[in-house]
């Protein structure tokens, strides 16, 4: 047997609480007395401060509301606008900086092949004078080729 409630019996009501009406217009207005409010009071801005002021994420504001998100970087110094000039302008000063020294390698490089050069004429050259010395030679080849051509 099952019992009946009155009609007029309300149901047990919860309190949950409603999830505000969402308003693109009136959260960026939250959003700006938020920055508002932090600028006055003298705290760090930042998108993560504007967010917990305003008690919304700060996904909502990169997400929904870019170009103000872009507004707080600019007031912070951290413009992707300007982050992509400065990161411009050290990469042009690092390429300046590779071109210098892949052409002092360059250079190098020459200079030792010129030295490995000499350096075995001159091995040469000692190898003789010591067969020399040691009596297993009598005369060398020194001198350039156009001396004993001459009378």
């Amino acid at each position: 047997m099952t019992t009946r409630q009155p009609r007029d019996a309300e149901p047990m009501a919860t309190e949950a609480k409603q999830p505000r009406q969402r308003d693109r217009e009136r959260t960026l207005n939250e959003l700006q007395l938020a920055l508002h409010r932090l600028q006055r009071a003298g705290k760090k801005v930042s998108i993560k401060g504007i967010a917990e002021e305003a008690k919304v994420t700060p996904a909502l504001i990169h997400n929904r509301y870019p170009d103000f998100a872009e507004h707080v970087r600019t007031l912070t110094n951290k413009s992707t606008r300007a982050q992509r000039d400065e990161k411009h302008d050290l990469l042009q000063i690092e390429r300046e900086k590779n071109r210098k020294l892949r052409g002092l390698v360059d250079q190098q490089i020459k200079e030792i092949a010129d030295l490995a050069s000499v350096n075995e004429a001159l091995r040469a050259e000692n190898t003789l004078l010591k067969a020399m010395v040691e009596g297993k030679v009598l005369k060398g080849p020194f001198g350039r080729k156009t001396d004993e051509k001459q009378p």
